[in-house]
């Protein structure tokens, strides 16, 4: 059953140090020994890192647009961005690439953004197949393109550094929306396009 009295950031600095060093013992330790007595805060540290994106609005960051297209209408790709999330059933790490491509229908967003909006979601407890789904939903929503494409390969340290140890293995998601996902050619013509090595463009 979901909590819903449960309150963001409810959590004291304190709270958070003290649950990892209830975990360092956990696990065998002594967390009060030289070389772990500063974990905790480091731990803490790199969480506000990891999970900053709950602290971001994806739509905010998509909110300045252009106009002056000069009736460009074909596909604005974005390809090899690299990502690094956390998955939420074992909070280790997953990290891969991010392919992102829209059709303007009338306004484009700076390059970097795309890059940004990424980071957001990514920079959350997530599984795979909701960030690429909520990547392409957002900018669907914000810039109302005539199509959409994302394509994400990741590596999940859940198959690679436990149960299973499959080091070799990646997962694949996509979603595709408007023009991408009624029009055959375009998808081809969008994993195509995400196969040319940059240098030799």
């Amino acid at each position: 059953m979901i909590n819903n009295s449960y309150k963001p950031n409810s959590v004291t600095r304190e709270q958070a140090e003290d649950a990892v060093r209830i975990l360092i013992s956990w696990a065998g330790d002594n967390p009060n020994r030289e070389g772990l007595i500063e974990t905790p805060k480091r731990v803490v540290n790199a969480y506000k890192d990891f999970f900053s994106g709950y602290n971001e609005d994806p739509y905010k960051i998509l909110g300045k647009t252009f106009d002056e297209v000069d009736g460009y209408d074909d596909i604005v790709l974005i390809k090899n961005i690299r990502m690094e999330s956390h998955c939420e059933h074992h909070m280790v790490p997953f990290i891969g690439t991010a392919h992102v491509a829209y059709i303007p229908n009338d306004r484009v967003v700076g390059i970097s953004k795309i890059a940004r909006l990424i980071d957001t979601f990514a920079k959350r407890l997530q599984t795979q197949e909701t960030m690429t789904s909520q990547i392409a939903n957002t900018l669907n929503k914000a810039l109302n393109p005539k199509g959409v494409a994302v394509l994400i390969d990741a590596t999940h340290q859940c198959m690679s550094t436990r149960g299973i140890h499959k080091i070799n293995s990646s997962t694949v998601t996509t979603t595709f929306l408007g023009e991408f996902k009624t029009n055959l050619n375009l998808e081809s013509r969008f994993l195509d396009m995400i196969k040319i090595k940059s240098n030799e463009c």
